[in-house]
């Protein structure tokens, strides 16, 4: 059940049978000359999109924009403050915990999301903390590539050449969700460089392309349909086991 399709009765009903939403989240930024601009943030709707397909998941609206600051100087990339970023987070589940759904799960495509996304986590358990009562919602953290298999299959797939940004495992990812939409270029390294992340005018000088010790060329579409195939069977599972969670 995706949540934005539906009507307010039909979630009201969906909530009584499970507290587990799925919220995909990450960022719209530069991902080298050939990754689309929203590929954080389309790589985990793809995935929650086709494990919503397989099994019996509620699927949330996609947080599409993140903590980018590196990459702004890059044309299209968007970033939010961290601070920004906590609060909006809050709010978002806030709101949603306060129809019902208290097991709140964010499946997450970048990287540079994570911290700011923990300490979200961090902020919104503290406001109960301080008054000694309990939150009431448990929240989850989740990146798409950490899912059961996932690791695993692109070390097999991409032995030599995945890098940490602009990697053939997220392209491959949207080029089989989005084959019209892929890119071509010369790569030149074809590995690129990597090394520390800073402010945005750093970042461009150190990557001049965007990438960071990736070879995109290496992804397929084929690749993609098997990255997604793991990961939905490793999602349906997490978000299940988180939903059963015992409350103390």
């Amino acid at each position: 059940m995706r949540l934005s399709w539906s009507t307010w009765p039909e979630l009201e009903a969906r909530i009584k049978a499970s507290p587990a939403v799925v919220i995909p989240i990450g960022s719209n930024e530069q991902h080298g000359p050939t990754g689309l601009l929203g590929t954080d943030w389309m790589c985990p709707e793809i995935i929650a999109h086709a494990a919503h397909a397989k099994g019996d998941l509620l699927v949330g609206p996609t947080f599409n924009v993140g903590m980018a600051q590196h990459h702004l100087g890059f044309p299209g990339s968007i970033s939010l403050r961290p601070s920004t970023m906590i609060a909006a987070l809050r709010d978002w589940s806030i709101s949603l915990a306060g129809h019902g759904l208290t097991r709140i799960y964010f499946l997450n495509g970048h990287g540079g999301n994570v911290a700011t996304i923990e300490a979200a986590f961090s902020e919104i358990y503290s406001e109960a903390s301080w008054r000694g009562e309990k939150r009431g919602f448990a929240l989850k953290l989740k990146n798409w590539w950490d899912l059961p298999g996932v690791a695993k299959l692109c070390e097999e797939l991409y032995p030599k050449g995945h890098g940490s940004h602009a990697t053939p495992s997220e392209i491959a990812v949207t080029q089989f969700a989005y084959p019209d939409a892929i890119k071509t270029a010369n790569y030149a390294p074809e590995i690129a460089p990597t090394g520390p992340i800073r402010e945005a005018s750093d970042f461009r000088a150190r990557y001049p392309d965007g990438r960071m010790g990736s070879h995109p060329a290496l992804a397929s579409p084929e690749g993609g349909r098997r990255i997604v195939e793991t990961a939905v069977a490793g999602l349906i599972a997490d978000v299940a086991a988180f939903a059963n969670e015992p409350t103390p």
